[in-house]
């Protein structure tokens, strides 16, 4: 879940790349996945890249285009209304308001017009709101913000995810009292709690990996006998996700 924690911690040029950058490597914001500073990497048979062009051309085969990333997040990540996303979308497009309008059934160009002032008005207030949190930061310097970040695939976001680094240490010590690596002694019932454990057995899942669901009650044997409701719960709590059919596993992102 590293790459998550990465993700939150990027600042706004980053978001808009999509990938960070720490002197020796460029890592992905979206999936992780990362290229070695002066390393060639081979893209096609006649096609080779430097790390930072291989990045970029990573982000735009497997995820497209970073707008198009950030406007699929879940509004309560964007805080954006379904209406407003699809509105923004039809702005990259290059729709006029009239065209806008027709699209959505929304019956005039004012309608729009009303969309864009909101929009611009919630844009002001993000710049405010990011610049008093920054000078938060540096006037309590002794005062560190330790709350543990949610993973990104939350499907419900409350004061349960009000997570210090202090409490996750407590939690998993008394629930993994032979080191994270090995056995639960039970599964929590508080939901803090399993939230806790939850994002630790993430951690045991290969990113990127597809897996079936022999392979995915493989990982999750050794820890907990009761494996099925350990693995219905990494689905509902938005750590797994799976197709349809339930043949294919993997790590939500």
């Amino acid at each position: 879940m590293e790459h998550q924690d990465r993700f939150w911690d990027a600042n706004t040029e980053e978001l808009k790349k999509g990938y960070t950058f720490n002197g020796e490597q460029y890592s992905c914001l979206v999936c992780g996945k990362s290229f070695q500073k002066g390393f060639i990497y081979k893209w096609t048979d006649d096609l080779l890249m430097e790390a930072e062009r291989a990045i970029e051309q990573h982000i735009t085969d497997e995820h497209g285009t970073m707008l198009d990333y950030l406007l699929s997040m879940n509004k309560k990540y964007t805080g954006l209304t379904d209406v407003q996303r699809t509105i923004l979308s039809c702005f990259k497009d290059g729709q006029s308001d009239k065209e806008i309008a027709q699209h959505l059934d929304l019956g005039s160009t004012s309608t729009i017009r009303t969309h864009r002032f909101k929009l611009k008005e919630k844009e002001k207030q993000a710049k405010v709101f990011l610049a008093i949190m920054e000078l938060l930061k540096q006037t309590n310097t002794d005062q560190k913000d330790d709350l543990v970040q949610i993973h990104k695939g939350a499907t419900q976001v409350d004061e349960r995810y009000a997570i210090t680094t202090k409490e996750r240490e407590k939690v998993l010590n008394t629930y993994f009292n032979k080191g994270v690596d090995g056995p639960l002694t039970q599964f929590p019932s508080k939901e803090k709690r399993k939230i806790i454990v939850l994002q630790q057995i993430i951690r045991r899942f290969e990113p990127e990996r597809k897996y079936n669901e022999m392979e995915v009650n493989e990982v999750l044997k050794p820890i907990i006998d009761d494996f099925v409701t350990v693995r219905r719960y990494l689905i509902e709590y938005g750590f797994l996700d799976r197709s349809k059919d339930c043949s294919e596993y993997w790590v939500k992102k």
